[in-house]
């Protein structure tokens, strides 16, 4: 099969390598499509301590079933499925209490072992979802980016009338837009400097768009509910506190620099019942994903805009780092 491989940070090549077998508990799924997202960047560039190198990076892919395991039972040769890339170990005291994204010894498809930027990938049987029928392979790509907003929500713990800020208008922050929107919020306000992005974000749902996070606050009187950042940004994250109003909630969404701080006034979040929680990946949640595509609760249509052959690798870096589109995917098999 042929692969996009990243030898070391900065040097990549498409190359052959062998096809791979199903383990007794594992499938073999040709890639349909894989979207490429911060973490893909952040491996090209050496910045996610936890890829080796060589690795062959993608874990937001759906594909079709070619091969499966001697114990396999619940997965048939020809599905097409979303796959979670998430390797829990099971046996730590975070998986013990069902919180394996938290996993002592945590292991991802296409983050520390190869993944699905190439023809073909191998993946636990449980961890493949079949899509609902009539859903694209890239729509099923989606689902892991859409399984991370699940557990975000569940982490938020919106109430039905909250108001809501969301900044950022990438990917993320317009499907979260669209899940608070079926939660019940009053009104979403969603921040991003891109005038396209916010007109999208408009046509999804969002009751105010603003380029500035002052000017959105001044707007809503004393601030919001639910402040999350979808950015990563720290300079965001830090003028969100002060968007939240007195008793409310901020969620850390984006991916912001591990050595990135930000200051806050300790005083405000005791006297004000400041609540701050942080949302990391997937946590079982891509049945609930998958039932909002089955459902049409998501559109992911206009999320979709840019898509490259495998040999187009870096062109799909440069548009993913150039900001022009939302979602990126490289169609491997294409």
């Amino acid at each position: 099969m042929r692969a996009a491989v990243w030898e070391k940070p900065g040097e990549l090549r498409i190359e052959e390598r062998p096809d791979p077998e199903p383990g007794a508990a594992d499938v073999v799924v040709r890639v349909g499509a894989c979207g490429m997202c911060g973490t893909d960047l952040h491996i090209a560039e050496g910045e996610f301590p936890p890829a080796p190198y060589p690795i062959v990076p993608g874990h937001e892919f759906a594909g079709e079933v070619v091969a499966v395991g001697d114990e396999v039972e619940d997965v048939s040769v020809g599905a097409h499925v979303a796959v979670d890339p998430s390797l829990f170990c099971g046996h730590c005291d975070y998986c013990r209490v069902q919180r394996g994204n938290l996993c002592r010894n945590w292991n991802a498809i296409g983050d520390t072992v190869d993944g699905a930027f190439a023809e073909l990938v191998r993946a636990p049987a449980r961890n493949a979802y079949e899509l609902p029928e009539g859903a694209s392979l890239r729509t099923g790509a989606l689902v892991e980016p859409l399984a991370c907003a699940v557990h975000g929500l569940r982490r938020l713990e919106p109430e039905p009338g909250d108001s809501v800020l969301i900044t950022g208008a990438g990917t993320m922050g317009l499907l979260l837009l669209q899940l608070l929107e079926h939660g019940g919020a009053a009104h979403i306000t969603v921040v991003d400097r891109n005038e396209r992005r916010l007109e999208l974000a408009r046509s999804l749902g969002a009751s105010a768009i603003q380029t500035d996070i002052e000017a959105a606050s001044s707007e809503f009187g004393d601030g919001f509910d639910c402040v999350v950042d979808a950015t990563g940004v720290p300079a965001v994250i830090q003028q969100s506190f002060n968007a939240v109003r007195r008793g409310g909630k901020v969620m850390i969404f984006g991916v912001a620099p591990q050595e990135a701080r930000v200051d806050v006034s300790p005083f405000r979040i005791y006297n004000d019942e400041i609540t701050v929680v942080g949302s990391m990946a997937v946590l079982y949640t891509f049945v609930q994903a998958i039932e909002l595509v089955r459902g049409g609760a998501v559109n992911t249509e206009p999320l979709l805009t840019h898509t490259f052959p495998l040999d187009g690798f870096e062109d799909a870096l440069a548009a993913m780092r150039s900001g022009k589109g939302l979602k990126v995917q490289v169609l491997p098999n294409e």
